[in-house]
């Protein structure tokens, strides 16, 4: 293309000045031509439309994941990593070099649980007393007791565990999955995260990155919200009260015309395409989504069950409860995200138990709801921060970060139920035994969803992209039989 043939095919009253026609036809026509040959290269490389929905690469054991956040980092071995050697040796010196801390000094000495565990259920699953709602699902948990990354901060820790790295942007867990597989409902975003923290990396962990934009996640409101603001913002903002839906469609029609012409005129603006198809989805929406996000339309008895009566409980309570609603609507990858209330550096005892009061009986709720509508053998539930927290006090009755040997849970999604996996050493300072890095999860939450993370990949800058990067196994020791 040279610069007679953008004068040719510029529109009539274009904006088109002459500073931009030079500008442009600065850069040679050499350098023009390579970028329409990446363009084309990179349309080649990518579905025609990411959200038709796609057969899995091998067959599937989860349709789904709902994925709950609890940011700041909850302690593992005060709630499913059970240290015994902590009990006896309580205040006692680290015996081990400590590894690099976020509170380096601050440190005491080893600093026994204050909550007692017990074994749950028929698989006899320790459990601390921190969660005693959550306990009585363990025969369907699945406790990761190894994970590891490499974050010592907050926001370098929230983008691997979201985005695999921290030194780069990358697309986030969500939006590749949505890459992977599409989208079973069309009327709905295939990745939505719920009240979602703006804060160490924000909106960077549920970006689409490089991979095409209809696949970043949509965010219902955000941490900083109450849900009552958030409630009515579907029905509000998607409703059009004004024009009949067959006027918004002509009115949507011409919109589309004109930026489908100025697409065709520049070719390489990937942007224009995802509004393009933001339009199309805010449109479809109006049909489904008010009554999706409506969590009114639940039984009292299904309200209580997540709290939604408690104060207390009522906010997450919602998210878990909506999460239920948009699992059953075909939605890919759901998000919850409690915030931002786990980072205890002191006063541990109280804070972790404030915090796990307003968690535990939604999320037990959203497990127990779901196995009752056959939800769960096909959907993946998470619970996870970004990292745990040491075994020594800080400030005397806190703990600092750990992303050296930590937990999270899974359940359901063809995950082993009643079942730990892997451990830490004797004070659940470093994983030891079959040690999951973030890496690897990645890798184990692809293939539960019928994904090879080593051929779901995104041609990129001249090399083939993927969520594992270059590392990641699959940890099939956590699948069930």
């Amino acid at each position: 293309m040279d610069i007679r043939s953008l004068i040719t095919k510029a529109p009539k009253n274009s904006d088109l000045s002459r500073r931009a026609m030079l500008r442009a036809a600065g850069c040679g026509s050499g350098y023009m031509g390579l970028q329409s040959l990446l363009a084309e290269a990179a349309l080649a490389a990518a579905p025609a439309d990411p959200l038709v929905p796609r057969p899995p690469m091998f067959p599937a054991r989860a349709k789904r994941v709902i994925f709950l956040f609890m940011h700041g980092g909850p302690s593992s071995i005060d709630t499913f990593d059970p240290k015994p050697y902590l009990d006896a040796n309580d205040g006692k010196p680290l015996p081990i070099k400590q590894p690099l801390t976020f509170a380096a000094g601050k440190t005491g000495g080893l600093m026994k649980s204050p909550w007692k565990f017990k074994n749950a259920g028929q698989s006899g699953l320790p459990i601390s007393d921190l969660l005693p709602n959550i306990r009585e699902c363990a025969d369907d948990l699945c406790v990761i007791r190894s994970m590891v990354g490499e974050g010592v901060d907050h926001g370098a820790a929230l983008l691997q565990t979201f985005t695999g790295t921290f030194t780069f942007t990358r697309p986030s867990m969500g939006s590749w999955v949505l890459y992977g597989l599409g989208s079973e409902n069309r009327n709905l975003p295939g990745y939505i995260t719920i009240k979602p923290a703006l804060s160490h990396g924000g909106a960077k962990n549920w970006a689409s990155g490089f991979l095409p934009g209809s696949v970043q996640g949509t965010a219902i409101g955000n941490a900083g919200m109450q849900v009552n603001e958030i409630q009515k913002e579907p029905i509000e903002y998607l409703l059009n009260q004004g024009f009949t839906r067959e006027q918004q469609r002509y009115e949507l029609d011409m919109i589309q015309a004109i930026n489908r012409k100025h697409q065709e005129l520049w070719k390489l603006d990937d942007e224009l395409e995802t509004r393009i198809q933001s339009f199309e989805m805010g449109f479809r929406m109006q049909a489904e989504a008010s009554k999706v996000f409506d969590v009114s339309l639940e039984s009292e008895a299904t309200k209580k069950l997540y709290g939604l009566d408690d104060p207390k409980t009522a906010d997450f309570g919602w998210q878990c409860l909506l999460a239920r609603r948009l699992a059953e609507a075909d939605v890919r990858f759901i998000q919850c995200t409690h915030s931002y209330k786990w980072d205890q550096h002191s006063d541990l005892f109280n804070k972790h138990n404030e915090n796990a009061a307003e968690v535990d009986k939604p999320i037990a709720g959203l497990l127990k709801d779901l196995k009752a509508r056959g939800l769960l053998k096909d959907t993946l539930v998470i619970w996870a921060g970004e990292f745990g927290r040491t075994p020594v006090s800080e400030g005397g009755d806190g703990r600092d970060h750990n992303p050296y040997g930590y937990s999270l849970l899974m359940a359901g999604g063809g995950t082993k139920p009643g079942f730990a996996y892997g451990a830490t050493d004797d004070f659940g300072y470093h994983a030891v035994e079959n040690r999951m890095h973030i890496h690897d999860f990645h890798a184990t939450v692809l293939a539960l969803m019928g994904l090879d993370h080593l051929k779901l990949t995104h041609r990129y800058s001249g090399r083939d992209f993927r969520l594992t990067d270059t590392a990641g196994n699959v940890h099939d020791g956590i699948f069930a039989g």
